[in-house]
Formats: C-alpha cells, structure tokens, sequence
C-alpha cells in the first residue's frame, strides 16, 4: 500500500508508525516543512507555504490564515506527486497547522485519518487551570477562532485518532463517535530499566542507579509542565533528603501557554523567587536523546506534572523505564497513573503534595519496587510499539472504528 504523513515537524507522533510501515514493505512519503532526516525508508518531500500572514488580518485569524497558506502549500506538493504516479490508499494529517485541510479535496479516493490531539477550549481543560490566569471574553473567542480550523479538517476527515481517552473527550461531542483512541507507541525495547546506568552533570557530579535522584522534564521549562510548583517543592525536598540530587531537563522558551510577567524565562523568573543550590540542583537544557534515557535510568523518583492537556511522552517513557513516577492529579495523567498501584498522584496546585510524595519515594525505596515493576508493566501491557503500531495501522486502513 502506498501511505502519506502529513506534518510540519516531521516526525511529531508519526515517526514509529512510519518506519513500521515503510519496514513492512509499503511505499511511505512524508510532507513536511522540516528539514530534518525522514524515519527510515521514508521518503520526505518538502514544501513551503508562498507567504506569511497579512500584517492586516485581524488577529483573531493570524493562525487561521497561516493555516490555509500551509494547506495550500500541501495541496500544490500533493498535486505535484499525483502527477508523477504517487497517490496514497491513506493519509495521517496533524491537523494543528491547517496542513491536511484540502487533502481530501486533492485525493478525494484517499482514506484520511485526523490527529486529534487536542481541541482548544475556555473552560474545563487547559485554559484557566491556575487562579491567576485571566480568561476574558477576548481570549474566549479567539480560541474559538482557531477552532475552525479543527474543526473543517475533523469534517473532512473519515476518522480521527487521539492518543488517549480525555483528548478525544474534549472534541466536540457530535465528533467523538468518529474518533478512535490509539497511543502513539513507546519503544520499550530501548526505554527500559538500567541497574548500571550512571549520569555526570556538566558540573561533574556524578549520579548512579540507586542514588536519591529526582527528576523532571518538559520541553520547556513552563506553567503548562508545572515547572514553578515543582520548583516550589524542592526546597522541601532538598532539607528532608540531604543527599538528594535534583535533574531538570527543559529549554527556557515558551512552547505552551504564557511567558513569566517579569525575566527572560520561567527558570530564571522561579529562580529570582527560590534560589536553589546549584551543587544539588542540575538545570541541563535540552538533552541529547541517549542522555535524557540516562537521566530516567538514574532516577528514584520522576516528577512529571501537567495542567489538563496533551499528555507528555516524557510521562510514558518514565513508566516504561521503571521509574517511580510522581504525576499531576489530572486528566489525561489519571487515565494512565493509579495512584498507589503504578504511580504516585499530587495535587499539581499544592507543592506541599508535590514534595512529600517526593519524600516519601525517596526515603523508603525499597517500598517502591513493585511500584517500578508495575509501571513498566502498564507500559509493555497497553502503550508499546508491539502493541500500538499494528491498531494505529488497523486505524488507518479502516479496519478498526
């Protein structure tokens, strides 16, 4: 069969599913605007929207219009495989960009499958989670705006497909029968427990498997990620657990929600509040892939918080190396952590419930072993490749609702 990807970052969630399906033999094309290497045996074709956004168009539609000038730009690049004999039986478009928008009117025999990972709203997600965040009227309708969008490609599609249970239930309702609930797929094989791993910071401290090791990470150090209340947390910690070593893993842009009211970045925004000290709390940046799996097979306890909202590989691959993994009591980390079982929940508004389910993990760990066992069990029972890649496949060939 000959299959299409769809998405600006090529791979986002599509990687693993590609490569499967160009290893088993079909003929695999990824449109994208990245300029990075395609998964193996995929062949990439670039394209590039002709102009960027009117500086006149009412900013409620900026997005909307860079939306439309990217799904034109794909239309043209599907067009032009058409004409050199490439059509696909399938197509998987991330619909966040507008990319997959006029799919279906350029490849109207085509299966297309809708990313359905997240639909913007006001309340009951997101938006307004912390207390201190403002939700006008304004900013209501702008995210209606930028719903359209969503909305136009979920219609167009002939399914959808959302990595878990809460982000399909927050699409509209008249939609959800249409989408299928399917996890991207962790590679278990690789992220896995390693009683041997050791981590040197760029200090040179040097950390092991079986250390007082907390971890965190998040692409960006942010709000959205809980990063200041787990900063919040750590003095706690650090005076409870005197040879605690704290590893944070996270750039200092923005890559969801709101920058800090004063200072360049939220880590230097957290730091003017709580000084920690650099000998026990390492700030790493962003990390090679081979050096953040170290970082996991280090740790005692892994933090990973989240307002409601996308869930965060970074959560799965902890589970998935064995690690005793404290979470944010929120959906989607709920459908995934039962407290007590295969995890630890906090309360993501209270950095007191943070640190003493820290604590806890910390100094007692022969408690918690079952607890690591369990995690990687919920992986390799429901979210490794062996088991995803074949249902996504089912997905998007129609042979699964």
């Amino acid at each position: 069969m000959r299959y299409l990807f769809v998405h600006r970052a090529m791979p986002g969630q599509f990687g693993h599913l590609a490569s499967y399906l160009a290893g088993n033999g079909h003929e695999v094309v990824f449109l994208t605007q990245s300029s990075a290497p395609p998964p193996r045996g995929v062949r990439a074709v670039r394209y590039r929207r002709r102009r960027e956004p009117a500086a006149s168009t009412h900013h409620y539609l900026q997005s909307t219009e860079a939306a439309i000038l990217n799904a034109q730009a794909v239309a043209r690049a599907c067009e032009a495989l058409k004409s050199r004999g490439f059509v696909p039986d399938a197509a998987l478009a991330h619909p966040g960009w507008g990319e997959g928008l006029y799919l279906k009117d350029v490849l109207p025999n085509t299966r297309l499958v809708d990313y359905c990972e997240f639909f913007l709203r006001a309340e009951g997600a997101d938006v307004g989670f912390y207390a201190d965040e403002i939700v006008d009227i304004e900013l209501a309708c702008r995210l209606r705006t930028r719903n359209a969008i969503l909305l136009l490609a979920l219609d167009a599609a002939d399914r959808g497909l959302s990595p878990t249970e809460w982000q399909r239930s927050v699409h509209p309702s008249e939609y959800q029968p249409k989408i299928s609930v399917v996890f991207d797929g962790i590679d278990a094989e690789r992220v896995r427990p390693d009683p041997t791993a050791t981590f040197t910071t760029p200090s040179g401290v040097r950390l092991a498997h079986g250390d007082p090791v907390v971890t965190y990470v998040a692409r960006d150090l942010e709000p959205y990620r809980g990063f200041p209340n787990f900063v919040r947390a750590l003095p706690t910690v650090l005076d409870a657990v005197p040879r605690a070593q704290v590893l944070i893993v996270g750039g200092d842009g923005v890559s969801y929600g709101r920058r800090p009211p004063s200072g360049a970045n939220w880590r230097e925004y957290m730091a003017a509040e709580i000084p920690l000290d650099p000998s026990r709390v390492h700030f790493l940046g962003r990390v090679s892939y081979d050096d953040y799996l170290r970082v996991l097979q280090v740790s005692r306890v892994h933090v990973y918080l989240t307002v409601p909202f996308v869930l965060g590989w970074s959560a799965m691959e902890a589970l998935s190396a064995g690690c005793v993994v404290v979470g944010s009591d929120t959906p989607p980390v709920r459908e995934v952590i039962e407290d007590g079982r295969n995890g630890l929940l906090a309360d993501l508004n209270a950095p007191a419930s943070i640190a003493g389910r820290i604590v806890e993990a910390l100094r007692h760990p022969e408690r918690y072993e079952r607890m690591r066992v369990r995690a990687r069990e919920t992986i390799l029972g429901r979210y490794d490749l062996p088991t995803t890649l074949p249902l996504l496949q089912r997905v998007l060939d129609g042979r699964a609702g």
